[in-house]
């Protein structure tokens, strides 16, 4: 059973016990960001080297993906040893350094804790193969003679897997996996699986990691007669281990990877005593279904199912990650919908998904990805940012699985993106080449010097999101103008109020918006700090430009005739007419479709 600990309280780096609900967590690959050794694959002190970057990018958190000892057959989601570092990406002191750096410069490190399966490669699955059956070392994974058990579970990798059971020669029994055949899923009924993950936990947690991504949690126990999902026993794990990081250790948090509809993932926060913190799969497919329907509607509609959570807890949103644009969570409709949208090439999809990066989904169009971004970073939750997205980098459709979305960082136009001084065959990766996506048109250095960049842009606006908590803690009230090409809705807290304006067409939008219980203040556009026209009792008309958006804090207005005119305060704002365009950037002609569409600029009014 699990050991005793003492009932002092290890501190985490963060000062704030509610933190992760105003960061800005930025996702990488360790093999991914930076190679220090010139071996082709990076690594921690690569990391470390750039975390003056990522400090001034503006990011609070990193989320690193798998750097555990494994066979990398899912790229690290197979793990062979909990507790150590995979040699390629260095050793245990290296992350130690670049715990302490990361810290230093006001960085939290979320890390996975993978629990639902291991490596076949484990030394617990290879002791268990050995075992004879019936033994608490057989029992570390889940066995039958059968493979007709617990029948009515999908496969997940219906491209790759027929079977949830897979047989093995050496023991002469089925082994159970939901994911790939050589992940064998461990065995939450016995008690001594539970007891190693928590030592596995504590490992890390006593390193000064600040939080875990469950992966794949609602498998953890299986159950005949139901689809093995989010069963009572898995909750009462979850709930065990929130339990001993509250009890151990403070201000640190758990992210659940819950792929399921917002009613099926409220369970997963418990009474606020389970995880801190759930993905929200469903709002990112519809995102981009809005923009290319040019319709609010499926946003608006799946917020509007999103039940409420506990006051300590919060949604992660994203617009990209490691995986593909998962359309799980959508109809089949929406999902053959998605697929003649946004891949229309069938080498984009994969499992039931999209494997593309945000920049090529829109087309590489510069004003839908600011919109999109301008999205994330204002609705309810913490945002999460895909290393590579702050650029516009692109995909290589040719790479196999997943990969694509998972090339090396590109930093400068010199030799291998200057991720790596490696020969070019040595690489984990080749990096993108082409004229459009390439290294040599895409990269750090080239956008650090331009204050017009995707870059500049990004930087000033999670500068902006996090000046003000309301983003991050604030309530979300939908507006509903009769003009559904336009998404509009109010944040609130502590007295921050900010309207937030999208127009999702790719033509100019008129919008008339319903603020009349905010009458006699000012809007300002917080970019630039413009004030507005005072709100009225009549409907505040807005004319927005294609793909762009407004933030409008509302404050009280000054006294001053200068900034606000007393034919303002008292006539209805009738003649008014707005069109915001890219902000820092004079107006530009307004454009054609999206397809044709590719000009940079970034928002502004």
């Amino acid at each position: 059973m699990n050991e005793a600990r003492p009932p002092v309280k290890k501190a985490g780096s963060a000062n704030d016990p509610l933190w992760y609900k105003d960061a800005i967590i930025y996702e990488l690959h360790v093999k991914a960001f930076a190679d220090s050794n010139n071996d082709g694959i990076g690594d921690f002190p690569g990391l470390v080297s750039k975390l003056d970057y990522l400090q001034d990018l503006g990011i609070t958190c990193i989320w690193l993906l798998p750097f555990f000892p494994s066979p990398l057959r899912d790229d690290g989601y197979d793990i062979a040893d909990y507790t150590a570092v995979h040699p390629a990406y260095g050793t245990l002191e290296d992350f130690k350094l670049f715990l302490t750096e990361a810290h230093r410069r006001g960085i939290q490190v979320l890390i996975e804790l993978v629990i639902n399966h291991t490596s076949d490669e484990h030394p617990w699955f290879q002791r268990a193969r050995k075992a004879p059956e019936g033994s608490t070392e057989r029992d570390f994974y889940v066995w039958s003679h059968t493979d007709k058990k617990y029948p009515g579970v999908p496969i997940i990798f219906k491209d790759t897997e027929k079977s949830n059971w897979t047989w093995d020669d050496e023991v002469g029994m089925f082994y159970w996996h939901r994911f790939f055949h050589h992940q064998p899923d461990l065995n939450f009924d016995n008690p001594l699986v539970f007891d190693e993950v928590v030592k596995a936990m504590r490992f890390w947690l006593d390193l000064g990691v600040d939080g875990f991504r469950l992966d794949a949690i609602p498998y953890l126990v299986e159950r005949e007669g139901t689809r093995c999902d989010a069963l009572p026993e898995t909750h009462a794990i979850i709930k065990q281990i929130r339990a001993i990081i509250d009890n151990e250790y403070t201000n640190r948090f758990l992210l659940a990877e819950a792929n399921q509809w917002p009613d099926d993932v409220r369970p997963f926060y418990g009474d606020g005593d389970e995880c801190h913190m759930c993905f929200h799969f469903p709002l990112m497919p519809r995102i981009y279904m809005a923009l290319r329907q040019e319709d609010r509607l499926p946003i608006t509609d799946i917020m509007t199912r999103t039940p409420p959570i506990p006051d300590n807890c919060q949604w992660a949103l994203f617009l990209r990650n490691h995986d593909e644009l998962t359309l799980e969570m959508v109809t089949d409709d929406e999902r053959d919908y998605m697929y003649l949208a946004y891949s229309a090439d069938p080498r984009m999809r994969i499992n039931v998904g999209i494997r593309r990066r945000l920049a090529p989904l829109v087309d590489n169009n510069r004003r839908r990805i600011e919109l999109l971004n301008s999205i994330l970073l204002s609705f309810p939750g913490t945002p999460i940012i895909y290393y590579g997205d702050e650029l516009g980098m692109g995909d290589n459709i040719y790479l196999g699985d997943r990969n694509g979305v998972r090339t090396p960082m590109q930093w400068s136009g010199d030799r291998n993106a200057g991720f790596s001084r490696a020969n070019p065959e040595k690489l984990y990766s080749p990096v993108i080449m082409d004229p459009v996506w390439g290294y040599q048109t895409i990269n750090v250095e080239a956008q650090q010097t331009d204050t017009s960049s995707l870059l500049h842009w990004t930087r000033n606006m999670v500068a902006l999101r996090k000046l003000f908590q309301v983003f991050g803690r604030g309530s979300l009230e939908f507006l509903t103008p009769d003009n559904r090409k336009v998404l509009a809705y109010i944040r609130e807290y502590d007295g921050e109020r900010i309207v937030c304006v999208a127009n999702l067409s790719r033509f100019a939008q008129p919008v008339s918006l319903d603020l009349s219980r905010f009458v006699g203040l000012m809007p300002v556009e917080m970019l630039g700090y413009v004030p507005f026209p005072l709100i009225t009792r009549a409907p505040y008309p807005l004319t927005l430009a294609p793909y762009s958006f407004l933030w409008l804090e509302l404050q009280q207005a000054p006294p001053q005739p200068d900034r606000v005119t007393q034919q303002q305060q008292h006539e209805p704002a009738r003649d008014l007419l707005l069109i915001t365009e890219p902000m820092g950037h004079p107006v530009e002609e307004v454009p054609g479709p999206p397809e044709t569409d590719n000009a940079p600029g970034s928002v502004s009014n």
